[in-house]
């Protein structure tokens, strides 16, 4: 309650809106609710956003301020989980007390770090969601939760497709270790491709309609497609974290220690997995990576939270050894920190500049007369960025609203083009039918723009 209260205010403080996916998003729970879903086009198919905006489709326009909560809880929750794995992966520390709470506030910092965390919360993106669906299901594991585990791991990949191999492996892992869960693998095992291709192969031109967007994105990596996922993947945490990861996987290894081995493991085999995707033709954009980025955090934090705990060695040397280079590795972060403060600034009065804008377009459609005096006048045509958003507010599929004003102008068909104008909108009817010039002059208006 307590969270979801938190990322109320953060979103009523902020004047964020959601981005161009998430738009998308509420128009399929909207459209679905009205019978004539049609996924064709962008945003590519997601059966776990689907999941939240068709019940919140129930109370019309709210869904916005609905989905906007949850994706921000979503990314505050990731905070939580990897604090709580990073305590867990220190260990006890009788002597130290304070090394497993040490550990768990840089993993929780650090994931708040990630490159892009602060811009995919502002624009209500799922894609934290799904990070701490990922996190969840290894602090889940490692409680010994499996049952649960594995309901989070079918969640995640239901949000991104680099979960699917996880949850075979887990299945095989639970067939033989928890038979008493045997009916919720297979049902989870079912639910994974019949949520993802049933509903494209009835609602689009293709039930792989999700994987061809993806191949036709701009974002793929051109040259070396290995390369270039492990360079976005590194540029996702700064380099002293990943030092501090691999020095905590290396001592790992030299202990025996199984648990946090396994953590790490499943980064490496998330990148390797991006790795595959980016060889197949998919972008293999940053943001697909933060789930592995956070562990990358989690990994650093535990290692930092393990060197204070050595401070309780006898051995003068080695007590003093591991908080000096705690230390060394935050003074070492704290430029990159003072950056990514300056930069979350900047993106919050962006967010606060796209709110009022955003705000505005509901407003002037209600001025006008309306979504249906709209689209009763022609269809409506906007810029790509804005697409989703004006087929949001004017009850239409996102690939029903043009994005091409010029072509569409040169049609010759009657369109109603709605143009961003500073922070407000310029609405003009083109093209109108002579018998509807006179009801559809009223369309020809501008919001505030300052």
């Amino acid at each position: 309650m307590v969270l979801v209260l938190v990322s109320l205010l953060f979103v009523i403080a902020t004047r964020m809106r959601p981005g161009y996916d998430a738009y998308g998003w509420l128009v399929w729970g909207h459209q679905t609710l009205h019978g004539h879903l049609d996924t064709n086009g962008a945003p590519s198919w997601k059966p776990l956003t689907f999941l939240f905006t068709l019940p919140f489709a129930l109370i019309g326009r709210g869904a916005v301020w609905l989905w906007m909560i949850t994706a921000v809880a979503g990314a505050f929750s990731g905070v939580w989980f990897a604090g709580r794995i990073a305590y867990r992966l220190t260990a006890p520390s009788p002597g130290r007390r304070y090394a497993p709470f040490v550990a768990a506030t840089f993993a929780g910092v650090g994931v708040l770090g990630l490159d892009g965390y602060w811009q995919q919360t502002l624009i209500a993106n799922s894609d934290l969601l799904i990070v701490s669906l990922c996190l969840a299901t290894i602090d889940s594991y490692l409680s010994g939760r499996y049952r649960l585990t594995f309901v989070l791991l079918v969640l995640a990949g239901l949000g991104r497709p680099e979960a699917w191999p996880f949850v075979g492996l887990y299945a095989l892992w639970a067939w033989r270790a928890e038979p008493s869960i045997r009916l919720l693998v297979l049902a989870g095992i079912a639910a994974i491709p019949i949520l993802w291709f049933s509903i494209p192969a009835l609602t689009s031109r293709s039930w792989l309609s999700a994987g061809d967007l993806a191949l036709n994105s701009a974002n793929v990596i051109h040259g070396n497609k290995i390369l270039g996922v492990i360079g976005r993947f590194r540029a996702l945490t700064e380099l002293p974290v990943q030092v501090a990861a691999l020095c905590g996987i290396a001592v790992a290894v030299l202990r025996r220690d199984r648990t946090t081995l396994l953590v790490g493991a499943t980064a490496l085999l998330w990148v390797a997995i991006e790795v595959a995707f980016a060889l197949h033709g998919w972008s293999a954009v940053a943001r697909y990576m933060l789930e592995p980025g956070a562990v990358v955090v989690v990994l650093a934090a535990a290692a930092a939270g393990r060197l204070l705990a050595t401070a309780g060695s006898p051995r003068i040397i080695v007590r003093l050894a591991g908080p000096i280079a705690v230390v060394i590795l935050v003074a070492a972060l704290a430029p990159a920190a003072r950056h990514h403060e300056r930069i979350v600034r900047l993106q919050l009065v962006d967010a606060d500049t796209n709110g009022r804008f955003v705000d505005r377009l509901p407003a002037v459609i209600a001025r006008v007369g309306g979504a249906r005096r709209v689209k009763s006048c022609g269809q409506p045509v906007t810029f790509v960025g804005e697409q989703s958003t004006v087929a949001f507010y004017v009850d239409l599929n996102v690939g029903n609203v043009g994005f091409r004003p010029g072509k569409a102008i040169r049609s010759g068909k009657p369109i109603v083009i709605f143009r961003p104008h500073g922070l407000g909108w310029t609405v003009r009817p083109v093209n109108i039918r002579a018998a509807d010039r006179a009801r559809c002059s009223a369309l020809d208006v501008d919001t505030d723009s300052g």
